[in-house]
């Protein structure tokens, strides 16, 4: 049985411990909160001897826990991943997993003395059924000519910034925005399908406080170009496609993942759509807990450092991409 502590209590933190109840082999038995209230609020819904905390060294000191999944806001998941690597606690980190490159090379060498301790960025979407097929045709399309891919999701807390807040999902400081948030689905994309491209820019529409709200990425590879088109100031229902020589493979939605389809170069269509579970972290959960059982085996190791090679690279990505359109935000200073 893995026992499993949490750093946030959001819906996302809820849909985690619930995907960890269909897949089996969990049990919670520690949350962090700085609203001690909130925390045990949170452990009542679920069974089980639940421990709340409100003080970060005490839960990774006394909490009764092997893996903490991370959901902090963004800007914290550096420092409380490394905490918790430091404290021997097996880590799953909501993507972005790091603010900047700077931060992610401090944990691959955190890990690397750290041998016995597995680390995952927690890119949901990068193990479900549907991305693996849509990564199989991929490979037999004997020609690329490009893509677009598409992921614009109005946020709930827009409405809340228009008023005159400042939501973390929205915020520099935290190391928020559209690209982060969002962009991070279509970047595993095409890190994972493509590659590494060769250049990438981003233009972005800033708010107010210059975060962004929504933009267009352009990674250019050696030979085509993948277009970016993503936000959270806004909602799309435009599907994505990658094109080939005269064949086209189309994705409902980039980061959804819902429906594949293969059209050929005589025009008829091949459903490649796999089954799916209703949580949609039930196959990231899957993946990583049959890891974590087995953490003596070389494969499985092997598999998390795969993972990991490919974080380190969206990570990357994501840097320049916010370089390119002089985005900064206040973790970038830090290592400075």
């Amino acid at each position: 049985m893995l026992k499993l502590g949490v750093i946030g209590t959001g819906w996302i933190t809820k849909q985690f411990v619930e995907a960890t109840q269909e897949v089996g082999g969990w049990q919670l038995t520690s949350v962090f909160s700085r609203n001690l209230e909130r925390a045990s609020a949170f452990a009542a819904d679920f069974a089980g001897e639940i421990k709340g905390y409100r003080d970060l060294d005490t839960f990774f000191a006394e909490g009764d826990f092997d893996v903490v999944y991370i959901a902090s806001p963004n800007s914290l998941h550096f420092a409380q991943a490394r905490q918790a690597i430091l404290a021997d606690k097996h880590v799953i980190v909501e993507k972005p997993a790091c603010s900047n490159p700077n931060e992610m090379k401090v944990l691959i060498r955190l890990l690397r003395r750290k041998h016995h301790i597995f680390y995952f960025e927690a890119a949901r979407h990068f193990h479900e059924p549907n991305f693996k097929a849509a990564e199989r045709q991929l490979r037999k399309m004997k020609t690329l000519q490009g893509a677009t891919l598409t992921y614009l999701k109005y946020s709930s807390r827009f409405d809340d910034f228009l008023a005159g807040s400042e939501p973390n999902v929205f915020s520099l400081d935290f190391s928020g925005g559209a690209l982060q948030d969002l962009g991070v689905y279509l970047v595993y994309d095409a890190v994972s399908w493509f590659g590494m491209p060769q250049k990438a820019m981003y233009f972005p529409h800033k708010l107010r406080n210059g975060i962004d709200g929504k933009g267009v990425a352009i990674l250019q590879y050696a030979d085509f170009e993948v277009t970016l088109n993503l936000g959270k100031t806004a909602t799309s229902y435009l599907p994505s496609e990658i094109y080939g020589a005269r064949d086209t493979l189309w994705l409902d939605n980039a980061a959804e993942l819902k429906k594949v389809t293969y059209f050929a170069a005589d025009g008829s269509k091949t459903d490649l759509t796999q089954k799916t579970a209703e949580n949609p972290m039930v196959a990231e959960v899957k993946n990583f807990t049959a890891v974590l059982q087995r953490p003596e085996s070389l494969s499985n190791k092997q598999l998390m450092e795969d993972w990991l090679a490919v974080a380190v690279q969206v990570n990357r990505v994501l840097y320049s991409l916010r370089q390119s359109a002089q985005l900064q935000f206040r973790a970038d200073f830090e290592f400075r």
